[in-house]
């Protein structure tokens, strides 16, 4: 049997994420496939992500040999970074605002930073920068609207490519294409009770 490393490893994030997501999602009321509730969603993503990571763990078993690559020290010393400003934010972020209080929102708050940080090492960025936007997209929709929180998640996974850095038109017009779409399959057609724009107070 020829391992690829790479492929397990990958696996074995995807699914990690995908459980501490499952954890957190039990705060939010699930519903049912015709009334959806706050928690239902990202319950299928998240019982999606780690079949995912199952079926990326089963072809790393014979997609080998694979060895990762050598670290460099910005790689290393990114992560270690990434992973004392993660911890860092979350235990200050109780002060800041009652909001981060709720354990998810400190929680998407210091993963937000940490993989940001992350960014800073090239070996990291696709997965930082695709991480960041899923902790972008928790923290804003329930304060600021759907169309904010998928404008935050599209602008700021649209870094993690070099291509996409250099065509911000393309991006802006996938942009809109998918806000339309998401608000015309999630707000008009399921009707999913979700602010649209930013909570008036």
């Amino acid at each position: 049997m020829k391992l690829s490393a790479k492929d397990i490893a990958s696996g074995l994030f995807l699914i990690l994420i995908a459980a501490i997501g499952l954890w957190l999602n039990e705060d939010h009321a699930l519903g049912t496939a015709r009334r959806m509730g706050p928690g239902y969603m990202p319950m299928l993503v998240f019982w999606l992500q780690i079949a995912l990571g199952v079926l990326v763990i089963l072809v790393g078993l014979g997609s080998g040999p694979d060895p990762l690559e050598r670290w460099t020290g910005l790689e290393t010393g990114s992560l270690i970074l990434a992973i004392i400003a993660g911890t860092v934010t979350y235990l200050v972020a109780p002060s800041i605002s009652e909001f981060f209080t709720q354990t998810y929102n400190g929680v998407g708050l210091a993963m937000l930073v940490g993989f940001l940080v992350l960014c800073w090492a090239a070996g990291w960025r696709l997965l930082g920068y695709v991480c960041a936007s899923l902790a972008f997209f928790s923290l804003v929709l329930e304060k600021g609207g759907l169309m904010l929180a998928l404008i935050g998640t599209i602008g700021i996974s649209a870094m993690a490519d070099p291509d996409h850095r250099a065509r911000p038109l393309g991006v802006l017009g996938i942009m809109i294409f998918l806000l339309a779409l998401c608000w015309w399959i999630f707000i008009k057609e399921l009707d999913i009770r979700v602010a649209v724009w930013p909570m008036q107070n």
